[in-house]
């Protein structure tokens, strides 16, 4: 459960890399390729935009349905202590521990299909990528679901072409002590460890100065300097940190800077952040958000942090205005689906696709509503006729030519099929 407890950060950047390998061997997603005609496997194009700067997006990877529960239950990141998805309400919905409803319902964050949908989504809203609360390696709690989550989701990046990197929750640490006995610092050690020799050299993991970016929200644990320089003592390329807003100088020198979230403060904060702090960071990333509002209390989990109001979209596009103006070469925008705090940006029954609009019009890109449709269609026929072998090969094949922008021709699959 990721709370904000903490004040804001953000950024200047530096060089980053952005090339993302493609390759024409993966395999197709979804389908066989044993329909009607063979699958034409295409390269990810990328989206052009006018705006330069690079967008990122909060990933959360804990979401389980009763398939992909050990304990055959929905997870508890749509039950929190209380509500029950298999209640169908009065509008026809599932009973979720949120005050917001995702357009294709509760999902498991290991669905390929799922997957698909959502990168979609981004590449055709000008987002670059996306950077994942990881919660570690270690056999505690939930994070092996959330690991296992994470690595379904980075294995297809490549295929649509966006970037990954991990913001690491080291507050993880304390239970993976007390849990399962392991150092702080030894435990953190391998986390890296693992990140390196599973993530850190993919060209399309996210690198700043041909580094590659960890975000770290806190540090909660790891609080001084000498515990990160132990943390990284292994790895062969350190990593660029950057801590939570106003949290970078518990990590001394082994830290790069500071990534700006939301807070009570809302505007105020973000302004101050932009004109005071972000000047004294060699690093920083901007964020922008449509608003807050969290289940925890009617969910059981605690009490209510506070509240922003979504505004429609005004509390998105005030944030972005604001992003724009910091002159900050990144952005994070805070986040796809935490739909426990109600920062998602994913489509919604209440917003529908208002907020990937109004990132549309903010990064530039010639795309609008239209596609964002289309890839919600390509979804439910998608799920509609997972066992029709030939269906599903058709709409691989639109599949790849919507990470080709080729909408002509993926409009014309998807059309054709009812």
């Amino acid at each position: 459960m990721k709370k904000s407890p903490f004040i804001f950060s953000i950024l200047f950047a530096t060089i980053i890399v952005v090339s993302c390998k493609k390759t024409n061997s993966v395999p197709s997603p979804g389908g066989t390729g044993q329909g009607d005609k063979p699958i034409t496997i295409l390269a990810a194009k990328p989206v052009l935009k006018t705006n330069s700067q690079k967008v990122y997006v909060h990933y959360m990877p804990w979401f389980e349905d009763k398939s992909t529960s050990p304990d055959g239950k929905w997870g508890q990141h749509w039950t929190m202590a209380n509500e029950n998805p298999d209640v169908i309400l009065s509008n026809g919905n599932r009973q979720i521990a949120s005050w917001f409803y995702p357009m294709i319902g509760p999902y498991a964050s290991s669905d390929s299909d799922v997957i698909d949908y959502h990168t979609l989504l981004m590449k055709y809203s000008g987002i670059d990528g996306v950077i994942v609360d990881w919660s570690g390696s270690h056999n505690v709690y939930d994070y092996p679901l959330n690991g296992r989550n994470t690595d379904a989701l980075f294995s297809r990046m490549p295929k649509v072409g966006l970037q990954f990197a991990v913001c690491y929750e080291d507050a993880t640490l304390r239970y993976v002590k007390s849990i399962a006995g392991i150092d702080t610092v030894q435990a953190a050690q391998q986390d890296f460890a693992y990140l390196q020799s599973r993530y850190f050299d993919s060209s399309c993991y996210i690198k700043i100065n041909n580094q590659p970016l960890v975000l770290c929200f806190g540090p909660q644990v790891m609080k001084t300097e000498d515990k990160w320089q132990q943390a990284f003592s292994l790895l062969g390329n350190k990593p660029i940190l950057l801590s939570l807003w106003y949290q970078g100088d518990v990590t001394g020198n082994v830290g790069s800077g500071e990534f700006a979230w939301a807070y009570s403060d809302y505007l105020t904060g973000l302004q101050n952040f932009y004109q005071n702090r972000s000047l004294s960071l060699t690093t920083a990333f901007a964020g922008a958000y449509p608003g807050f509002k969290d289940f925890y209390s009617p969910g059981g989990w605690g009490n209510t942090l506070f509240l922003i109001d979504h505004n429609g979209i005004n509390t998105l596009k005030s944030t972005l205005d604001l992003a724009k103006n910091s002159n900050l070469s990144y952005l994070q925008l805070i986040t796809w689906n935490d739909f426990g705090e109600g920062t998602m940006i994913e489509p919604t029954v209440e917003f529908n696709y208002s907020f990937l609009e109004t990132i549309q019009q903010y990064t530039g890109v010639t795309y609008s509503k239209n596609e964002l449709e289309l890839i919600f269609k390509w979804y439910t026929l998608r799920k509609k006729y997972k066992a029709d072998t030939a269906v599903e090969t058709k709409l691989t094949q639109a599949y790849y030519y919507l990470v080709s922008l080729d909408v002509a021709k993926a409009t014309s699959i998807i059309s054709a099929i009812q």
